[in-house]
């Protein structure tokens, strides 16, 4: 009843406009905002040529994009694509910057993301909150998703299970060495790139690790960069000519002018 005398006196609106104003807010923080909200984030409208030719089943693997390079700008192409990715939070730290006003304290996420089937990603984000962190080291995560090379230790028998060779990554002091092992092996593997190696669908390796893995960023970042190398070493099976083929882009060309006239100019 007090708020409601000098809004009367100022002409029934609670003065400046500032009535409605608030009326609007409480409902739109409601059902109704809520499900406007909701709308536009299951409604994906891509922005680029790869998200227009993935979203309308022009493109129906993750190993078209990476037999041409293409960029991947928008995490929804890998939703699409692959739609059994697993997450899993490797670490949240405080980090603290020094100002003025004193410290101001954010949270940075480690998050990495595979299908345990030949794709790992990972993803590194600093924010205010923690799920909002977790949220944007996903997003990430999923735009730096790479193919896992597999390969054999001995007979090659049944299906990939192991790294094709021996490969290292070193990211800052920490350095992780990935050895071949036999079927049943195992991951013989310190839990931080046990859980790297279990998402990229590696089923039995051999580690080997210096420097200060007690660092855990560096140490999965170390781990990622060994399993991107699986890929870096030409071995006597991959000296076949390789068969060139056009380019998603210019092979739908003509599809993507088409879509981009259908686009409206405001």
């Amino acid at each position: 009843m007090a708020d409601a005398a000098p809004a009367d006196s100022r002409g029934g609106r609670g003065g400046f406009g500032r009535g409605r104003g608030r009326g609007r807010g409480g409902r739109g923080r409601g059902g109704r905002g809520r499900g406007r909200r909701d709308d536009g984030e299951q409604a994906w409208t891509p922005v680029t040529k790869l998200g227009r030719l993935v979203k309308d089943g022009k493109i129906k693997s993750m190993e078209q994009i990476y037999l041409f390079s293409l960029p991947i700008k928008e995490y929804q192409v890998v939703d699409i694509l692959l739609p059994k990715l697993k997450d899993e939070v490797m670490k949240i730290t405080p980090v603290q910057k020094q100002t003025r006003a004193g410290q101001r304290t954010r949270f940075k996420a480690f998050v990495a993301i595979g299908d345990h089937n030949g794709h790992v990603g990972l993803g590194v984000k600093c924010a205010k909150e923690v799920a909002s962190a977790i949220r944007g080291a996903i997003i990430l995560a999923k735009l730096s998703i790479i193919p896992v090379r597999r390969g054999y230790w001995g007979g090659k028998l049944g299906a990939p299970h192991t790294v094709p060779c021996k490969v290292t990554g070193k990211c800052g002091s920490v350095i992780c060495r990935l050895v071949p092992a036999p079927r049943g092996t195992g991951l013989v593997a310190a839990p931080t790139p046990k859980m790297i190696l279990s998402l990229a669908g590696i089923e039995d390796c051999y580690t080997s690790s210096r420097g200060s893995t007690k660092t855990l960023g560096n140490f999965v970042k170390a781990t990622f960069i060994a399993i991107s190398n699986t890929y870096s070493f030409l071995s006597p099976d991959l000296w076949a000519e390789t068969a060139f083929t056009m380019d998603p882009y210019q092979e739908f060309s003509d599809y993507l002018q088409k879509a981009a006239e259908k686009k409206p100019k405001y």
